[in-house]
């Protein structure tokens, strides 16, 4: 063998110290190929649910790529005091040349520890709001939400944040601990309009529509009450009452996962379109310049007695 060797060594230009470590360099990648294979294979067959597989072919990965650093450092570096020159000169220049990979890496870290936010969150972070759909190395890959699109539904673009920006910008999680959001419906009606029954009408509607939300939301509070200082005196819908420029506004408050915020809110204006369509004395307000005369255009009920 040595042989052997001492003849390739002398054919290619290179010592037999090197032809045996480029052997043992190509017998490792192929048990590292074979091994991250076969592991994955089993992880597919044997996990049946999405997000666990996603975690265990994330963890295989980072696992047997590890290992195979460890391997081919061991092969090419003999010795502590080899290992440690090499390792000072790349973490040098590595800190002046990758400033920016760098700092997504420690991104990444940070993101596997502290968990600001994980796959399958909804979050909001340097103005970009979207739903986490893989974190690696060096970037966070979102399904993006908003944009063009109306109430936070996708738009089926997928965008790539680097993991360094969680220490740059302010992040916002959606689905963390306490899974809900609060949502507003603002119902303007003419001063003419009977606001009070408008109020209770709307009122009824939330009991209806928005009101069984609340039970598993209370649920949900207190389980998060104990990892965080998430504090709510009132988690049932509420009407609040307040004066515009074009007549009395009505807010509705309720609590909406946020994933289901448009659809909630499509259910709840359905109800208080159909219910205010049987109401002659209650008129939705809006701005506008024509002419209007109450005596002839306005409903019954809301125009003024004779004088």
């Amino acid at each position: 063998m040595d042989t052997w060797l001492e003849r390739i060594a002398q054919n290619v230009g290179v010592t037999p110290e090197t032809i045996t470590r480029l052997l043992k360099t190509v017998a490792i990648m192929l048990l590292y190929l074979m091994t991250r294979r076969v592991l994955l294979s089993v992880a597919r067959r044997r996990i049946k649910d999405v997000k666990r597989h996603y975690h265990w072919q994330r963890t295989i990965k980072y696992a047997a790529g590890f290992a195979l650093l460890i391997l081919l450092t061991g092969v090419w570096f003999s010795g502590l005091e080899n290992i440690a020159t090499v390792l000072g000169l790349v973490t040098a220049g590595l800190a002046i040349a990758l400033q920016d990979p760098l700092s997504n890496l420690a991104g990444w870290l940070f993101i596997m520890t502290r968990r600001p936010y994980s796959v399958g969150d909804r979050i909001e972070i340097a103005g970009h709001l979207g739903d986490v759909i893989d974190i690696r190395l060096f970037q966070t890959y979102l399904m993006e939400c908003g944009n063009w699109v109306g109430s936070d539904q996708a738009t089926g673009r997928v965008l790539g944040i680097p993991n360094g920006t969680i220490f740059k910008s302010t992040s916002a999680n959606y689905t963390r601990g306490f899974e809900y959001i609060w949502e507003e419906i603002p119902v303007l009606v003419t001063f003419e309009s009977d606001w009070r029954k408008a109020k209770r009408l709307l009122e009824g509607i939330a009991e209806t529509v928005a009101q069984p939300m609340s039970a598993d939301s209370q649920r949900q509070i207190r389980r998060a009450a104990s990892k965080q200082m998430i504090f709510f005196q009132k988690l049932t819908p509420i009407v609040y009452t307040s004066v515009q420029d074009s007549g009395v506004l009505l807010t509705m408050r309720y609590l909406t996962p946020p994933r289901q915020r448009r659809g909630n809110a499509q259910l709840i204006w359905e109800a208080i379109l159909d219910v205010y369509a049987h109401e002659p004395d209650i008129d939705f307000a809006y701005p506008t310049m024509r002419q209007f005369r109450n005596i002839t255009e306005g409903k019954p009920g809301t125009r003024p007695e004779p004088i």
